[in-house]
């Protein structure tokens, strides 16, 4: 083969094809040269670019490395690529930055991971120790209850005896004459906790009832129906009533037929005991027909008693009952003042033994005293008032003989003279109003006395009683001697200097007291037969049944809306306003005096003030209604008591002080339509200490929305609907509210929490009164001679707006029930005045004025819709509302105070073109 090539090579390269071998070789080497070459430039140039890359930056110094920076404009010398250096310069130190707070952040996360754990086992500890604490509280509550039940009685209540059909084992007095409670009554049959059920028999099914008087029976069923102690069941009645007159004369049954009809009562057994013989008088010629009838061991109540008939402390001299079927016109009645009025005293009767014996010579004091002295001191009497009339010294009225026939009367009676409308217009004239009772010693009251009494206290004249030994009615429970003179006989020439010696004060007091007198125990048949079993009652010693309340009727609504923190409210500084409330509400303490209080000052509790104490002879200064079951005395129970605790710095604050048990108050706050402003009201008092519960009014026939969220501020809201848009709904006394104190407030009032704490903490010193924020004044407006009320800023006041006040719950009660109706018709028919009135009430009850707290003039949220006070007509209606409650109560009740309680807190400001008031801290 070799040898072939090389011939083929010496040949010209020519081979058996006809081309040159040496041309096809010398190609391939080419092209295997080429390719070998890009290979090494391929591989081998990229590896060397690479090592020199990679070792820039570790050269030693600037001037060896290949690629490092350079003077002039060797590699930056664009632009965007030194842009390009700085970003990522900025970039780097920032993210050196990013870890070092990120380092930074995990370590803090680890210690506060530690301390979490701490503050979880402190937690843990800290449920421990509650729940020893709470362990050791209930250990120490059931220790002191088995300590009081070892230290007290065990009691039950007695066992209820019903009524026998013969009680043979009950003792008999001597006589009828000698009857008394212990011997003629059955104490067995009213247990104390009975409740004082009267059983009263229908005057219809026997045949003396159709001869009562129609009238008198009327008035008489009507007020049974309605009364809380009558009941139908007669086999648990502790008392049973029968009313037998007044009676007309024409078809009045002979004693004796009488007699029979009571003896066949089918309770009266044998000798009638807890039984009372009611008879009423509607005129003053009511004759005492029961006088010769056997009533055994009957009460009677009547106006007409003779001494043999009478037996003290066992029945009942009862008033006339003039107003039968009417209710008595407030308007009509003159007013308490002025004090004096044209006649100092009047008087006007015929008797005709007086008017025979007047002709006669009077004989002269000193010869009555050496002689046997006379019964009959009416000689005199007439002789000292004509000397008296005919003297000139003072304007006196006296008519010993009547222009028209006079009234039948009893022998030595005086007979009254006129028609009813003539004498009252005498009296409506007299300051005094002279009664001379019975010439006869005998006669212990009759029904002409009674009758002048009742006109007398009617018009607001003041009764001057000649006659020491006269009973008066209900004279073993009323004070007479606060509302008239009881003068002896023998006296009667020191009669006009006596009466001209007392004050002005006096006279009023006088006036004022025979006014609540009247109105309460005399003015309607409700009143008269209330007052008899009254008296009844509180003989034997029994508790009057409670004051009904307001039974509230309360609209569904949601709750879970977190209150805010308003920061007006919660900004209190350093002041401790008083502990959170961490436990439940808790109603305010026990009344524990219900049984032992009718036992106990009853001449205090029927005549302290004017109230309606002949339903429940609680006042409102020291106890309290019975149905609120409330004690104003030491504390009881386990609750903290409000003083003991320290008087200076933290421990004031933290405790409420005074004398009484610490407690809570409720807010009750009347709303209508205004949705937005009451829940911001609402949120507002989150957080407020001694807060029981809150008691929304809601005022309109529109419910609220069914989305409306209420807040929940830690106490529970009541929302309350009422029957109508009544502004009177704000006193009425809601079953609801449990406390003693009632903070009354407006939906749109905005009160700082420090103000109200503060104000709770100056009512708990004067409970008796109002205590408010925003004060008012009553002016006398001489021009138009009638009563402005005033608004403006002043040193003196007289009232306190109820829309931010405290008062007692006593006094709601009297409000709605009490206080004439009058009043509340006139607030319904303005839409108006119903504070006004509150303050009328109770400064009429305490004679005191409310008393303020604090500087402010005003209590209305900025930018609150407009209320009703924005009317125009607001101030002319408050205008009216005053002069016409002033005729309703006779007298302008209203007292002036300068008086202002401020606490140290608190700076007073007042504009600079004020002047400053003095103030009371």
């Amino acid at each position: 083969e070799l040898m072939t090539g090389y011939t083929m090579l010496r040949n010209g390269g020519v081979g058996n094809g006809g081309q040159p071998w040496v041309l096809r070789w010398s190609s391939r080497i080419r092209l295997t040269w080429l390719s070998f070459t890009l290979f090494i430039i391929l591989v081998f140039f990229p590896l060397i670019a690479h090592y020199y890359l990679t070792t820039i930056d570790d050269a030693d110094d600037a001037g060896k490395r290949i690629f490092g920076p350079r003077t002039g404009n060797e590699l930056c010398e664009v632009k965007h690529v030194q842009d390009l250096c700085r970003i990522r310069e900025s970039v780097s130190e920032e993210l050196l930055q990013l870890e070092a707070k990120r380092q930074e952040l995990n370590s803090e996360i680890a210690k506060l991971n530690l301390k979490i754990e701490a503050c979880k086992k402190s937690i843990e500890n800290a449920k421990q120790d509650l729940l020893q604490l709470k362990n050791v509280i209930s250990q120490t509550e059931h220790s002191y209850k088995e300590l009081m039940a070892q230290n007290q009685p065990k009691l039950s209540l007695p066992i209820r005896l019903l009524p026998d059909k013969d009680d043979a084992t009950f003792p008999l007095p001597k006589s009828n004459r000698n009857c008394r409670l212990h011997n003629c009554f059955d104490y067995s049959r009213c247990p104390l906790t009975s409740g004082f059920p009267v059983y009263v028999y229908n005057s219809d099914d026997y045949p003396f009832g159709s001869s009562l008087d129609p009238l008198i029976k009327q008035a008489f069923e009507a007020t049974v129906r309605t009364n809380v102690y009558v009941t139908e069941n007669a086999n648990i009645a502790c008392v049973y009533i029968i009313l037998v007159g007044e009676m007309q004369e024409l078809v009045m049954p002979k004693p004796t037929e009488l007699e029979q009809q009571l003896h066949s009562l089918p309770y009266w057994r044998t000798d009638g005991h807890n039984h009372l013989i009611i008879n009423l008088s509607r005129k003053s010629e009511t004759q005492n027909f029961i006088y010769n009838i056997s009533t055994g061991r009957a009460m009677i109540a009547q106006s007409t008693f003779y001494d043999a008939q009478y037996r003290p402390g066992f029945d009942i001299v009862v008033s006339p009952l003039v107003h039968a079927m009417s209710e008595p016109n407030f308007l009509e009645i003159p007013p308490q003042v002025p004090v004096k009025r044209k006649y100092l005293f009047s008087f006007q009767g015929e008797k005709i033994e007086s008017l025979r014996s007047s002709l006669q010579e009077v004989r002269s004091f000193e010869e009555e005293i050496e002689g046997n002295a006379p019964a009959d001191y009416d000689d005199r009497i007439i002789t000292t008032l004509k000397a008296v009339q005919d003297s000139k010294l003072d304007f006196v009225l006296v008519e010993f003989t009547c222009k028209n026939q006079p009234k039948a009367s009893l022998p030595t009676e005086w007979a009254l003279c006129g028609e009813r409308d003539d004498r009252l217009e005498l009296l409506k004239l007299s300051t005094f109003a002279l009664i001379i009772t019975p010439g006869d010693t005998h006669l212990v009251i009759s029904a002409g006395c009674t009758m002048r009494l009742f006109e007398a206290l009617e018009v607001g004249a003041i009764p001057v009683v000649l006659g020491e030994q006269v009973q008066l009615p209900y004279n073993d429970v009323i004070r007479w001697n606060e509302a008239a003179l009881i003068i002896p006989k023998p006296r009667i020439t020191e009669v006009h200097f006596l009466l001209r010696s007392i004050s002005d004060n006096d006279l009023l007091a006088m006036r004022r007291q025979g006014r609540f007198l009247w109105e309460t125990y005399f003015s309607t048949s409700d009143n008269v037969f209330s007052t008899v079993l009254a008296i009844i009652r509180t003989r034997i010693q029994i508790p009057a049944a409670p004051i009904r309340e307001e039974p509230a009727v309360e609209i569904p609504h949601r709750s879970g809306k977190a209150a805010g923190t308003d920061p007006n409210m919660a900004d209190n500084g350093d002041l401790d306003l008083g502990p959170v409330e961490t436990e439940p509400p808790y109603a305010s303490p026990k009344y524990l005096r219900n049984f032992t209080l009718t036992a106990m000052d009853i001449y205090r509790n029927w005549n302290s003030a004017p109230g309606p104490f002949h339903l429940f002879p609680y006042t409102p200064f020291d106890p309290v209604l019975p149905s609120e079951a409330k004690f104003l005395g030491s504390g009881t129970g386990f609750r903290p008591i409000g003083g003991g605790a320290g008087g200076s710095g933290k421990e004031f604050q933290a405790a409420l002080g005074g004398n009484v048990p610490r407690e809570q108050f409720t807010v009750v706050m009347l709303t209508y339509e205004r949705e937005e402003v009451l829940m911001n009201s609402l949120e507002r008092l989150n957080g407020l200490p001694y807060l029981n519960k809150v008691v929304v009014v809601w005022n309109s026939p529109k419910l609220p929305s069914e989305d409306l969220l209420w807040p929940d501020i830690g106490v529970p809201i009541m929302v309350v609907r009422t029957e109508k848009n009544s502004l009177n709904n704000r006193f009425l006394p809601w079953d609801e509210i449990e406390t003693e104190a009632i903070l009354s407030i407006d939906d749109d009032a905005h009160l700082r929490h420090d103000e109200i704490m503060f104000g709770f903490r100056v009512w708990r010193e004067a409970r008796d009164r109002i205590v408010g924020f925003p004060g008012r004044y009553h002016a006398w407006d001489i021009p138009h001679q009638s009563w402005l009320y005033n608004s403006n800023y002043s040193c003196e006041l007289s009232m306190v707006l109820t829309g931010a006040a405290f008062f007692h719950k006593y006094y709601a009660y009297l409000y709605s029930y009490v206080m004439p109706q009058a009043i509340r018709d006139m607030v319904d028919e303005y839409i108006n005045c119903e504070d006004i009135a509150m303050n009328f009430l109770v400064s009429h009850l305490t004679r005191k004025p409310p008393i303020k707290v604090t500087s402010r003039w005003t209590f209305r949220c900025p930018g609150c819709p407009q209320a009703l006070s924005h009317d125009d007509s607001h101030f002319h209606e408050r205008h009216k509302c005053i002069n016409f409650f002033v005729k309703v109560y006779g007298y302008m009740p209203l007292l002036y105070t300068q008086f202002r309680v401020d606490s140290v807190l608190f700076k007073t400001r007042l504009p600079h073109d004020k002047t400053k008031c003095f103030k009371f801290i």
